[in-house]
């Protein structure tokens, strides 16, 4: 623990609160700021074209000469998808465990970015030391190997972050929880625990791995025909599980998916994935063995797994697409907005001749802990304080009242939202303002350029779809040179409404001659009402309200 006297201390999510994904926090001690996390969210089902969702971190922009580090709990998309976008505005140290440091040189490397970051491995025994503070860390169990939770030892006792974690007691090795290290950390004096919300609202402890992993076994062994399973790029033990039952069975697996690639090769290049060479084959082979000899894992290209099962289901995949027969094992849940995209891909599934085994079947099992795991971390922490974190609004609330059973009162309960600030001076936590936060959205290399404008007219443009009005003026001889022209796409079909383009094109003329007439007027007026009056004939006729998209022209 510091010896330094440490005058204030703040904690701020700049994302993963009210919400799953995108986990973020800043941890300010006095004049230095230590980061925990850079995740990105998957987009909304309302979020036309959007690839992902990253943290705002305009605050940490502005401090940016006042960040010591950059700490990261595990390699998943929700803690360090956002890391590249991250280093390219701030020039700060990345401290994560060997796992999770090669996992984000990997995103670095395939985006192309030659910064010049340092990394330092961590690991549960490490100890860094900073001006007013020192860092230490304590292994979890989650499904994916490196895991840690990350302890800030102030003057003032420790702000501790658990990282995403549960507690099973049958892992083994790296998966296997430093309950030890935990105890301690809370015996020396824990100040405030920040904790994993995922599952706050399920009773009970979270089932052991052990389960799905019998699960996969016995259902391969009863599958006639080809199996593919659906995860997360990153969910490390699922895969492991995977191969581990296809070499009883005596099945070959081939992987596909662009993120899915490079976590596999990363982690069974470093030891984290043990597979018998025998099991492996290239996707490109799997023509070469009965359909009964074959397992495919697949993702999408940023590592969820929905993109890629809807385009197998469309027989629209490059690689392989689904037939008749398939029995396809989904094992991620998905994450808030995603579940109509869920729904929609299982029924795509079924319409392909795919047997479909999903987590409504218990083909899930969480790598986050229910109430009893969150009761006993918070028994081991002892905190002052508890900030509930990592989770939607609904979750958060039911972490605080895990919180209440286990003797940590109302008042020592803070629920915060994306970009408040909870502060600990003279004693005390109190709230204390807020920081620029929420939410920037990616398509394609475009960084934020994206807004809510832009996200409604790609809604409207889904529904309704867009009409198009061109005409060709002279305002010199007041005349109108040509159309008005008119295009439809995904409104009407124009061969068969050719009344309701003729009446448009009338009502057009009349508008633009109408101006004409008057000698002098302004573009914008002239648009706007072309737009006005055709929405009016349009939704009368239609009960539909396109984009009106005006094109004047003077010649």
């Amino acid at each position: 623990m510091s010896k330094k006297k440490n005058e204030s201390i703040k904690i701020i999510p700049l994302g993963g609160v009210g919400e799953i994904g995108k986990n973020m926090y800043v941890i300010e001690v006095d004049e230095e700021i230590f980061v925990i996390d850079a995740g990105l969210m998957f987009p909304e089902d309302e979020m036309f074209g959007i690839d992902m969702v990253i943290p705002d971190i305009q605050y940490l922009v502005d401090n940016k000469e006042r960040v010591k580090g950059i700490f990261l709990t595990h390699g998943h998309e929700d803690a360090i998808g956002a890391i590249t976008y991250v280093l390219r505005k701030i020039k700060a140290p990345v401290y994560g465990t060997k796992l999770t440091n090669a996992l984000v040189k990997g995103r670095l490397k395939d985006e192309d970015m030659k910064a010049d970051v340092k990394f330092y491995n961590v690991h549960s025994d490490s100890r860094l030391f900073f001006d007013g503070v020192d860092v230490t860390f304590f292994r979890t169990t989650h499904s994916i190997p490196d895991s840690v939770g990350v302890s800030i030892n102030t003057s003032e006792g420790s702000i501790v972050h658990t990282g995403e974690f549960k507690f099973d007691q049958a892992a083994k090795g790296l998966y296997r929880p430093d309950m030890g290290k935990m105890a301690k950390i809370g015996d020396n004096g824990v100040l405030c625990l920040l904790s994993d919300s995922t599952e706050a609202e399920r009773p009970g402890y979270t089932t052991s791995e052990e389960v799905i992993a019998n699960q996969l076994n016995s259902a391969f062994h009863s599958a006639k025909s080809r199996i593919i399973v659906a995860c997360f790029a990153s969910n490390l033990i699922r895969i492991q599980q995977v191969f581990d039952a296809a070499y009883q069975n005596n099945r070959k697996v081939a992987v596909v998916g662009k993120s899915l690639e490079r976590v596999y090769e990363i982690a069974l290049n470093m030891g984290y994935l043990q597979i018998k060479e025998d099991v492996i084959i290239p996707i490109q082979d799997i023509s070469n063995y009965n359909d009964d000899e074959i397992i495919i894992i697949a993702t999408g290209d940023q590592g969820e797994p929905f993109e890629a099962l809807q385009k197998m289901s469309k027989q629209t995949h490059k690689l392989v697409n689904i037939q008749d027969g398939d029995t396809v094992f989904i094992t991620a849940t998905p994450s808030h907005g995603m579940e109509l995209t869920m729904s929609k891909t299982v029924d795509m599934l079924y319409r392909s001749g795919a047997h479909v085994m999903t987590a409504n079947k218990k083909v899930h099992v969480s790598g986050h802990g229910s109430q009893e795991d969150l009761k006993l971390m918070l028994n081991l922490m002892k905190p002052k304080y508890f900030i509930p974190i990592q989770g939607e609004y609904r979750m958060l609330i039911a972490h605080a009242k895990v919180a209440n059973s286990v003797g940590i009162s109302h008042n020592r309960v803070f629920i915060l939202d994306k970009g408040d600030v909870a502060q600990y001076k003279d004693g005390k936590m109190r709230m204390s303002g807020r920081v620029q936060a929420g939410n920037v959205l990616i398509d394609g290399i475009g960084v934020g350029d994206v807004g809510n404008i832009v996200l409604r007219d790609r809604k409207l443009l889904s529904q309704d779809g867009i009409f198009i009005v061109v005409v060709t003026l002279s305002r010199k001889g007041k005349i109108l040179v040509s159309g008005p022209e008119i295009i439809s796409r995904g409104f009407v079909y124009v061969r068969e409404s050719e009344k309701l383009m003729d009446e448009s094109t009338q009502l057009v003329r009349q508008i633009v001659e109408g101006y004409l007439a008057k000698g002098t007027f302004e573009w914008s007026n002239i648009k706007q009402d072309i737009r006005d009056q055709l929405n009016h004939l349009l939704f009368g006729k239609t009960r539909r309200r396109p984009m009106i998209l005006p094109i004047i022209m003077e010649v």
